[in-house]
C-alpha cells in the first residue's frame, strides 16, 4: 500500500544529511529538487520503499558506496558526473565509507503520475512501461537538465514555471527512454496543432504575457494535456512554448522601448520577466543588443 512508502520528507529524515537548498517553497508541479550536504561520518541505510522516483546526483568529491536491491550488491566509488535512479516502490540498502569533508549532492523527486501522463502523451506505451533501477551511470544529458534546475532552484525560480515544467519533461522522457525497460512506440496520427489551436494559444499567450505562465494554463485554453500540447506546439512551430513566451516577451519590450518612456525596470516586469537583469539577460541573447541601447 502507498501509505507504507517513503515520502521525500520522511526520506529526509532517515538520511544523515544538511539541507541546504529546497524548491518545496516554490510549489513546482510533480517535482521536488533539494541540494544536501552528505556528512563525511561513514553511515549504513536500509531505506523502505520510495512513494517517489529518486534521481540521486553527487556533486562533489569521490565517495565510496554501496547498494544492496533485491539481494544483489552493487558497489562503486561514485563522483560528480553520476547518476543514481531509484524507482518508486522499490527498498534498498545504502552503505557509504564516508569522506575528508561534507559533500553535496543533488535529490531529484518525480511523481509516478507525473511520469505516467508523461508517457500517455508522448511515444510510450503506458502498459509497458518500468522504470529500473540504475547505480553509478555516467549520463552527460541528464545531468545538464538536471544542472539547470539547480540553477534555477537557486535563482528562487526566476525563470517561471514554464521553464521548469519544459526541463521536467525533458527529463522525464529522458528517463523513460533510458532508464526503463523494453517499451513500444506508437505513432499518434495527430503531430501538430490545427490552425484554430494554435491561434488560440498563441492569443492566450499574448494576453497573458505578464503572467507566470504554465504549461496547464495555456493548455487548458485548447482542453488537451500539457505534455501533449508541447510536443505538438514544437512539432507546429519549430520551437518550445517556453521559448516561444520568452521571444514574445522580447519583442514586447522592444516594441514598449521605442514607443514609451516607461524605466526599463518596470517595462521587464510588464512583459513578465522577473526583474531588469532577466530582461536583459534575454534581450542581448535575441537581439544582440541591451535594451538600453534599443532606447
Amino acid at each position: 500500500m502507498t501509505t507504507n512508502f517513503v515520502s521525500p520528507i520522511k526520506l529526509n529524515q532517515r538520511l544523515n544529511k544538511s539541507l541546504m537548498l529546497s524548491s518545496r517553497q516554490i510549489g513546482w508541479k510533480g517535482i521536488l529538487v533539494e541540494q544536501y550536504q552528505n556528512s563525511p561520518t561513514p553511515s549504513e541505510t536500509e531505506l523502505p520503499a520510495l512513494s517517489d522516483h529518486l534521481l540521486n546526483l553527487p556533486l562533489g568529491h569521490p565517495v565510496h558506496l554501496t547498494q544492496k536491491r533485491d539481494d544483489r550488491l552493487h558497489e562503486s566509488i561514485v563522483q560528480k558526473g553520476d547518476t543514481i535512479f531509484v524507482p518508486a516502490g522499490q527498498p534498498s540498502y545504502w552503505r557509504c565509507q564516508g569522506s575528508e569533508t561534507y559533500q553535496p549532492t543533488l535529490h531529484i523527486h518525480l511523481k509516478p503520475e507525473l511520469i505516467t501522463q508523461v508517457a500517455e502523451t508522448s511515444e510510450f506505451d503506458r502498459e509497458q512501461i518500468n522504470l529500473v533501477n540504475c547505480f553509478c551511470k555516467q549520463d552527460l544529458h541528464l545531468q545538464h537538465i538536471a544542472m539547470l534546475l539547480l540553477a534555477e532552484l537557486k535563482s528562487g525560480g526566476m525563470m517561471g514555471q514554464l521553464y521548469v515544467e519544459s526541463l521536467t519533461q525533458v527529463l522525464v522522457i529522458h528517463l523513460l527512454r533510458h532508464y526503463s525497460t523494453f517499451t513500444q512506440t506508437i505513432t499518434s496520427q495527430n503531430r501538430s496543432l490545427t490552425n484554430a489551436q494554435l491561434q488560440r494559444a498563441i492569443d492566450y499567450i499574448h494576453t497573458h504575457l505578464d503572467r507566470d505562465l504554465s504549461l496547464v494554463e495555456i493548455a487548458g485554453v485548447i482542453n488537451i494535456s500539457p505534455t501533449y500540447f508541447a510536443s505538438l506546439f514544437k512539432s507546429t512551430t519549430g520551437i518550445s512554448p517556453h521559448q516561444y513566451v520568452i521571444k514574445q516577451r522580447v519583442e514586447q519590450a522592444k516594441l514598449m522601448l521605442l514607443t514609451t518612456n516607461l524605466a526599463i525596470a518596470d517595462i521587464a516586469l510588464q512583459v513578465g520577466f522577473s526583474s531588469q537583469s532577466h530582461l536583459t539577460q534575454h534581450f542581448k541573447r535575441l537581439t544582440r543588443m541591451t535594451p538600453k541601447q534599443v532606447r
